[in-house]
């Protein structure tokens, strides 16, 4: 197995200790400690603290996923879910770093204007699978706001799932549920 080069044992301690201690409080020398190497290599691959930062934010999954994969036709609750647990998937594979960022968005302007760039990014993925999941025969204006609904209630579960430790799922089933119902009442 491969041996993980010192850039990328730096960026896991900085990721590690940001989330324990936060950015603020957590000095390039320990990072350089954690990482076990000396505190001028950190300063070689990040001339500043923040450029660490930076490419922690760089770092998040890619959370584009195309609705091809996860879309039902004919079926908005299936597609909305099956979008939701894909979601789940990626979020889980980063919980220190999503916790870190979460912590630094109120002081760190790069990081909330990142994170602001990924929630408008879930609104528009949550109304492609929508769109594709019923055949783009809803109001333009319905499917805007339930968008921007499930975007919400998916970033609060991501952004509050490092305090929860027993998430409900059932809770996020009841909210795609409602809203896919809301959708296609009338139909």
């Amino acid at each position: 197995m491969k041996e993980d080069s010192a850039k990328q044992r730096i960026l896991r301690a900085a990721e590690a200790l940001f989330a324990e201690s936060g950015f603020d409080a957590t000095p390039t020398s320990r990072i350089a400690e954690r990482a076990g190497v000396p505190k001028g290599l950190v300063h070689y691959y990040f001339r500043r603290k923040s450029d660490l930062l930076a490419a922690l934010v760089a770092e998040l999954p890619d959370a584009r996923i195309e609705p091809a994969v996860v879309v039902v036709p004919g079926d908005l609750a299936g597609s909305l879910r099956g979008l939701v647990l894909e979601l789940d998937r990626r979020f889980n594979r980063s919980l220190a770093l999503s916790h870190l960022l979460w912590r630094e968005a109120d002081t760190h302007r790069a990081v909330r204007d990142a994170l602001a760039e990924r929630f408008q990014q879930l609104v528009r993925q949550v109304r492609a699978v929508i769109v594709a999941a019923t055949g783009g025969k809803l109001a333009i204006a319905d499917v805007d706001s339930a968008s921007g609904l499930l975007a919400r209630a998916v970033s609060h579960r991501h952004a509050t799932a490092r305090h929860n430790e027993d998430g409900d799922p059932a809770e996020i089933d009841r909210e795609v549920l409602f809203i896919a119902e809301a959708l296609t009442r009338g139909q």
